[in-house]
């Protein structure tokens, strides 16, 4: 999966674009060492069920490690997924991997009780330490830590005395409280996304008093034999012949530009509990969707247990690709290659909000050591951008301001 020619550096200077998530401090002797982008997913197995009536509600925040004050920073969010002790995210962590560096990682696990992105009021579920090498020097790039209850403890024991003590043994700090699984695969270069649309034909009914509420859910497969997900589609409620909507996704996500990559597709009824029943499901590739809207694209859902128990078993329903278009991604670089003018201009608030400019809580003070917020934002901004403009004139407006000689407010005036 990781060649050793990526691995050993050796390659020439890999360009690393800004929105690239990089991990660690930028090191300026280590800044033109190629960097491997890789993707980790992120499951987990077992988990603490903090909820009473329910099951948790997980979602998991990776943290970094800078290289210098050993700060961990936070990196990124996965989904929530609702009422599940095993949860398998869809959302994956990009990172640039250094096969030199020492890359700390910490996984935080949260079951999530609102819409509140402050982490504290959350329950939280446990932590996993390692490093991005230890992920990927594991056999098949794929590692199964314990995740471990450490800090913040003290707010779990509070929570689960006003509960019962039964949530309280299963949160003693240092416990082993579920598993947590990741697997890194190298990103190719692929710029391409595929917008697909599906539907369903004659599905089992799996609801007692009503019909299924089916969703599909997209995994490509693995060196190892086992399968990454990758994409979920909405539920569509009560139909046993739904239409889902068509949805985009990138070919680095689906297949990871191998067009021959297995891809299976699982067939559920969603219910609210959490325990989707099984429907049926069917593999193809990239290679097949490709060919569009076809006798080649309409998919036997089968049930292996419905077949293996029923002689006349034909299948649990069929799935039809409706439509398949691929897409380019556009770069900055390729508009700028394509002939695109850009043309630098600014305008700068001068009303009473930004206060009295001979206070020095004024954006406008002029602090004779020091650029003021707006000279700081014009200088980072316009130091970049001057080597695209096309006639290097940077027109400066200002608007909001009292102007002479009849003290007028003007919302548009040159500097």
């Amino acid at each position: 999966m990781f060649g050793p020619e990526k691995l050993l550096g050796q390659l020439p200077k890999l360009e690393r674009y800004g929105n690239m998530a990089s991990v660690g401090d930028f090191n300026p002797v280590s800044a033109n060492v190629p960097a491997t982008r890789v993707e980790i997913s992120v499951s987990c197995r077992n988990l603490l069920d903090r909820d009473t009536f329910s099951k948790s509600d997980p979602i998991c925040v990776l943290y970094t490690q800078g290289m210098g004050n050993k700060e961990w920073r936070e990196f990124g969010r996965t989904e929530v997924i609702d009422n599940t002790l095993n949860p398998d995210f869809v959302r994956k962590f990009i990172m640039d991997y250094f096969f030199e560096e020492r890359q700390n990682l910490r996984f935080d696990l949260y079951d999530v009780d609102s819409k509140s992105p402050n982490l504290s009021k959350h329950d939280f579920l446990g932590q996993v330490f390692c490093t991005l090498g230890e992920i990927v020097g594991s056999q098949g790039s794929r590692l199964e830590k314990p995740v471990i209850l450490k800090l913040p403890w003290w707010n779990l024991v509070a929570k689960a005395k006003m509960a019962n003590t039964s949530r309280l043994q299963k949160g003693i700090p240092g416990k082993k409280c579920g598993t947590i699984i990741l697997t890194a695969e190298e990103l190719n270069c692929c710029r391409e996304a595929v917008l697909m649309q599906f539907c369903a034909n004659k599905l089992d009914k799996k609801d007692f008093f009503g019909k299924s509420d089916p969703f599909l859910v997209f995994f490509r497969s693995n060196e190892d034999g086992s399968f990454t997900i990758c994409h979920k589609t909405e539920v569509i409620k009560n139909t046993l012949n739904p239409v889902w909507q068509a949805f985009k996704i990138s070919i680095r996500a689906l297949c990871n530009g191998d067009y021959d990559r297995t891809i299976k597709v699982e067939v559920y009824d969603w219910d609210r509990d959490g325990s989707h029943d099984f429907i049926g499901e069917f593999t193809t590739s990239y290679r097949e969707l490709s060919r569009g809207q076809s006798q080649f694209n309409v998919y036997e859902v089968i049930n292996p247990k419905k077949k293996a128990k029923k002689k006349k078993y034909v299948n649990s329903g069929t799935v039809t690709l409706l439509s398949f278009l691929v897409e380019t991604e556009v770069s900055f670089l390729d508009y700028i290659k394509g002939g695109t003018q850009i043309n630098f201009t600014v305008a700068i608030d001068f009303t009473a909000s930004n206060g009295n400019p001979a206070h020095p809580t004024s954006l406008h003070y002029m602090n004779p050591y020091q650029l003021n917020a707006y000279g700081m934002a014009l200088k980072a901004v316009g130091e970049i951008i001057q080597d695209y403009d096309s006639d290097k004139m940077f027109p400066a407006l200002g608007f909001g301001a009292k102007l002479p000689p009849d003290g007028r407010i003007s919302h548009e005036f040159a500097l």
